[in-house]
């Protein structure tokens, strides 16, 4: 038997059972799906050599596992973040096959947007848990700190101190689910067209343009704010990829968003924020390390 294999078929296919989850809890905890994924599978190694007998609870052995996992990698994380070149976004992934389950309910969904997902760095590692686990996952305060080996009292004051934190940042009203969707289709077209009056009508007057290219891809190291700066930024692309660029509508982080393809090849994802009949914000991604989780998701969906 080869290491880190399940001792049985039966331990495998367990596993397997909880393995979507394990990625979503991970992936919120991280803004990352290759950590996500390598927090995952170092989960399935301890499972594989773990005592079964001795976890009566698998989901939830395997929940603190990973848990645990994601609050190490956090704290090297913010390190690396603090050297990024530019701008640093949430890695994006396409939702629409079920890859960030649960996203059952809109609190759910909107606890993997990018914009969430932004917010959440601003969280210490305990309070990005404590935060995850209670409103992506329901989990009652005494659970948590099961998980986590606190008090069930300092869960619930992480939680409430990252809650408020969460509502402050966040605007006070959002354009709704249907009213975004059709707001990221003007966008799209006009964008096609290469039509700026049609943006302008779609973009707020306050609206901001984030890029991160990790110093791999030449984009705005700091955010363009205003609509008359990200026009005049779009403008330039347009006449940069004119030839061969074409956008697509799809589901990216559970909310309408788009593909930047030129001549077949992705080179960006764009993620959106509205208010009203506004969009207020817009996620780009360009760096190509980051893209490599989206590229393989097309072929499967």
């Amino acid at each position: 038997m080869e290491q880190g294999e399940p001792r049985t078929a039966a331990g495998a296919d367990e596993f397997e059972a909880h393995r979507s989850r394990l990625f979503g809890l991970a992936y919120r905890m991280l803004g990352s799906a290759h950590e996500a994924e390598d927090a995952v599978q170092d989960a399935y190694l301890r499972f594989s050599g773990a005592d079964r007998a001795a976890i009566a609870h698998p989901a939830a052995w395997l929940a603190k596992t990973v848990t645990r996992l994601c609050l190490n990698r956090l704290t090297s994380a913010q390190a690396r973040r603090e050297t990024y070149v530019g701008e640093w976004l949430p890695e994006p992934v396409l939702t629409s096959d079920g890859t960030l389950d649960p996203l059952e309910s809109a609190q759910q969904r909107e606890a993997v947007s990018l914009a969430m997902l932004m917010l959440l760095e601003t969280l210490t590692p305990q309070e990005r848990a404590v935060y995850v686990l209670r409103e992506a996952f329901a989990y009652p305060h005494r659970e948590t700190a099961e998980v986590l080996d606190l008090s069930e009292a300092h869960c619930r004051q992480l939680h409430r101190r990252a809650a408020q934190r969460v509502t402050a940042a966040r605007p006070r009203s959002e354009a709704a689910p249907a009213r975004r969707a059709e707001l990221v289709a003007s966008f799209v077209r006009a964008a096609r067209d290469g039509d700026l009056g049609a943006l302008e009508k779609v973009l707020a007057a306050d609206v901001e343009w984030w890029s991160d290219g990790g110093g791999r891809v030449r984009t705005a190291l700091r955010p363009i704010l205003g609509r008359e700066k990200v026009l005049r930024f779009l403008d330039a692309g347009f006449r940069t990829f004119a030839a061969g660029f074409s956008l697509t509508v799809v589901e990216l982080n559970a909310a309408p968003g788009a593909l930047v393809h030129d001549d077949g090849a992705l080179i960006a994802t764009l993620g959106f924020e509205g208010r009203g009949d506004e969009i207020t914000a817009v996620q780009v991604m360009m760096n190509p390390d980051k893209l490599n989780f989206v590229g393989p998701q097309l072929g499967r969906i």
